[in-house]
């Protein structure tokens, strides 16, 4: 790194071989900017997105990057990776190109576009890595500005780490705080809502932020002033600039071609963020896009040839290089060499990485063609697979799609015998290959996923010492045992702190655990997420809780885009075993008693869903999530708190199995299945139903994802040949989740003697009071009738029609 004036060790010869390294590495990314566009427009590649006219202050940024450091950015920084050495020429050809070789493609296996940048925070086993001794990136996704709540927990993090010392393996993730986390953005993303939730909030906790606003005037062809008010993102963040005795963020503006300004301002804002804990937001003004937004459009479209002008003049890598010649580092001859040596060295890895990419699938080509010209002659038409071999073998560049593709095609041909076993033998070994590829480690598969915490049931006294406490009593005793036994675990949300939640289910904790690890925050629900996926990245365990279920609604993009994918797109090699803490269901009126399971379910794959029907139950899965490395959503009942249950002994050991089902009522006529709060509905429904000589069997889902691991629900259905599934979302809402989960993955159809039926919700939001949840959600009235009307369609005479 360039080292201050006053430091007289630094020698001209020093200062030269570092500024010539600097201008390599620009030129270098520069040149596989321009080549990896010639590769999406020839067809190699399916799309481009590269960092050319942000090189400079990428590599500046690079230079006050430390170990332990963390980056959280967007799909313009491949300069930086570069210039921290997480990234060569090559890796980013293997990812333009798609390549599901983690050893090639290290980014991602080929599952996210080039530009998605990531290190590995994971040993093969899937333990943690020393982060102290390297340099990281989180995960990088696409969804504009979304990488900004991510920030504020790696971010926070550091505060953490400064002010808790008892943490297991602390060394392993943080030098006494002293770490920071940078994050980039482009100056139209931060027109999202996300980014300024996150700006607000780094203020307030005083957080080791820095950010950089790549500014280049534009959002694809959207000029800033249709971006930003007064065209100047900064000038906006003003009301947010630290003064003497507030909190608030440091604002420093810099042009992105200065090389001298950008080392001084990078310096600068490392030096407030390390020390002082203070976030600082870098401006970085006049940059270019000298190939436009990405390689599918051209922006000759809608800039003015002044501004193409502009742009040329003052490309971020040319003026550098007048820079070096104005000022003697080096004459343009000696420049001149280190261009051609870089393009050379780009095409290269270019050529290398497509070679490697291309020829295990060539490979793979050859093989069909032959099988299929060998085995012909015992097809129904021999004539047409050899035109499916002839075909595929006239592909130069193949994909596996068509190589596949026609291996199943051929398949159609044949009946029976030695050729089509080998062919489909084939095919098969073919197919594995690459959905392992494709269709792996959404969830973890190391040692300490989900199922490897086994139940262990709640003790009571004897009988006689038993007593019953509300069950708030019993989620909150069992926090207190958590936090206790892992130093590292902390929970943060609205209401969460000094009044122990809305609820009363963290009550005095913030008193006994510091207002570090037991926290109120704003009224920000993607920011809460980002807060508790940024720590978990980070090693801690913390617990973000979304105040109520329908204020999930404000996270879901975070949820799902950047958590539910996190396993998946880095392909294992990055963890946030971030527990999101909810409450929902059976409340009255239209907000925050709504119940969209649904949308959860089918947005957050790659998140565990858990309902407990109770809060010891909830209490027993935050025990079992305690113990594993995944991410989880706890739903408690709502209506549950002061409902009274019998008090365990075992606080902080006794453990809920997740993805297992419990039969809580046996019956051999009808099976009801349902979660949360509506299970006390279906109890009293099948309490009264069994009066009339119906017997239920009543099985508690108690998890979504992962669901009935274990099939009980289709050994029950075998005995009773019936069932009925009770929820309150809305109709097709996780009803139809649930019964495709037991018809198809479970085939209980082939057990049934009656249509399968669901009993939801109405479409609506519940109407205020209790008369509209009555009318709204299904009562027990309406579990009685369905279940009875069932039983009607089966014995009309036992059972005459109620209507």
């Amino acid at each position: 790194m360039i080292k201050e004036k006053s430091n007289t060790a630094l020698t001209f010869e020093d200062f030269k071989t570092e500024v010539l390294n600097d201008y390599t590495i620009a030129i270098t990314s520069r040149e596989c900017s321009l080549l990896g566009r010639k590769e999406v427009l020839t067809g190699k590649a399916k799309f481009g997105i590269f960092s050319d006219g942000k090189e400079l202050p990428q590599i500046t940024m690079a230079k006050f990057f430390k170990n332990g450091d963390f980056r959280s950015g967007y799909y313009r920084d491949q300069t930086f990776m570069m210039a921290i050495g997480e990234l060569t020429p090559e890796q980013l050809f293997a990812g333009l190109y798609g390549n599901t070789d983690i050893n090639e493609e290290p980014m991602s296996a080929g599952r996210q576009m080039g530009g998605h940048f990531v290190t590995h925070s994971l040993n093969e086993d899937g333990s943690w890595k020393n982060l102290v001794q390297q340099k990281n990136s989180s995960a990088d996704i696409s969804p504009t500005a979304a990488q900004m709540p991510r920030l504020l927990g790696l971010a926070q993090a550091s505060k953490i780490y400064r002010n808790i010392t008892n943490i297991p393996n602390q060394d392993n993730f943080s030098n006494q705080g002293n770490e920071i986390a940078w994050g980039t953005i482009g100056n139209a993303s931060t027109s999202e809502g996300v980014f300024f939730e996150t700006i607000n909030a780094a203020g307030v906790l005083q957080v080791p932020m820095v950010i950089s606003i790549w500014d280049d005037e534009y959002g694809i062809s959207v000029h800033a002033k249709h971006q930003t008010t007064k065209e100047n993102i900064s000038e906006i963040l003003k009301g947010f600039q630290k003064e003497a005795n507030t909190n608030g963020l440091e604002i420093i503006k810099v042009k992105g071609w200065d090389y001298s300004d950008l080392i001084a301002a990078y310096e600068k804002a490392e030096k407030i963020a390390r020390e002082q804990h203070i976030p600082v937001v870098i401006h970085v003004e006049q940059l270019t896009q000298p190939q436009g937004h990405s390689s599918s459009g051209s922006h000759e479209r809608y800039k003015s040839k002044q501004r193409l002008d502009w742009e040329k003049e003052y490309d971020c890598v040319r003026q550098m290089r007048l820079w070096m010649i104005a000022i003697n580092i080096a004459s343009p001859e000696e420049l001149d060499i280190i261009d051609a040596q870089a393009k050379k060295e780009v095409v290269e890895a270019k050529k290398k990485a497509w070679t490697t990419f291309i020829t295990p699938i060539i490979k793979e080509q050859k093989e069909l063609v032959a099988i299929l010209e060998k085995i012909a002659h015992a097809s129904l038409n021999p004539k047409v697979i050899l035109a499916h071999a002839k075909k595929l073998n006239g592909i130069k560049e193949p994909l596996k799609k068509e190589i596949l593709v026609t291996a199943r095609k051929a398949n159609r041909l044949y009946t029976a015998g030695d050729e089509k076993t080998e062919l489909v033998q084939w095919m098969k070994s073919f197919a594995n290959k690459y959905r392992d590829a494709f269709s792996t480690k959404l969830y973890s598969e190391s040692e300490w996923n989900v199922f490897s915490a086994k139940e262990v049931a709640p003790e009571y006294p004897e009988e006689e010492d038993i007593i019953d406490s509300d069950g708030r009593m019993i989620i909150r005793d069992n926090f207190d045992a958590i936090f206790t036994k892992y130093p590292e675990a902390l929970i943060f949300g609205e209401d969460s702190g000094k009044i122990g939640d809305v609820n009363q289910g963290l009550e005095g904790l913030q008193e006994k655990y510091g207002e570090i690890r037991v926290a109120d925050v704003g009224i920000r629900e993607a920011t809460i997420i980002g807060q508790g996926i940024g720590m978990a990245l980070r090693g801690l365990r913390p617990i973000a809780e979304i105040q109520y279920l329908d204020y999930l609604l404000y996270a879901i993009q975070i949820l799902s885009d950047d958590l539910a994918t996190l396993q998946y797109r880095t392909f294992g090699k990055q963890k946030a075993p971030l527990i999101i803490r909810t409450r929902g269901h059976r409340l009255e009126g239209v907000w925050h008693s709504g119940s969209p399971m649904g949308m959860i379910i089918n947005s957050i794959r790659g998140i565990h869903v858990l309902v407990p029907r109770n809060m010891t139950k909830a209490a027993g899965f935050y025990n079992s999530l305690m113990e594993c490395d995944e991410p989880a959503l706890v739903i408690e009942c709502l209506n549950g708190y002061r409902l009274k249950e019998k008090t365990p002994i075992n606080y902080g050991e006794f453990k809920t199995a997740i993805g297992v089902v419990e039969t809580i009522k046996e019956g051999s006529d009808i099976t009801l299945v349902s979660y949360g709060s509506t299970l006390r509905l279906v109890m009293e429904a099948a309490k009264e139903l069994s009066e009339i000589g119906i017997t239920c069997e009543v099985i508690d889902l108690q998890s979504l994802i992962p669901f009935d691991i274990k099939h009980d629900i289709v050994k029950s259905v075998m005995k009773t040949n019936r069932l009925l599934i009770i929820d309150e979302d809305v109709p097709g809402g996780a009803s139809a989740y649930i019964l495709q989960q037991i018809i198809e993955e479970q085939d209980a159809y082939k057990y049934l003697d009656s249509k399968p039926q669901t009993l939801s919700a109405k479409a609506h939001r519940p109407a205020y009071g209790t008369d509209g949840d009555y009318f709204s959600k299904p009562s027990i009235e309406d579990i009685y009738e369905k279940a009875y009307a069932m039983m009607h369609e089966v014995n009309p005479t036992k059972y005459p029609s109620i209507y």
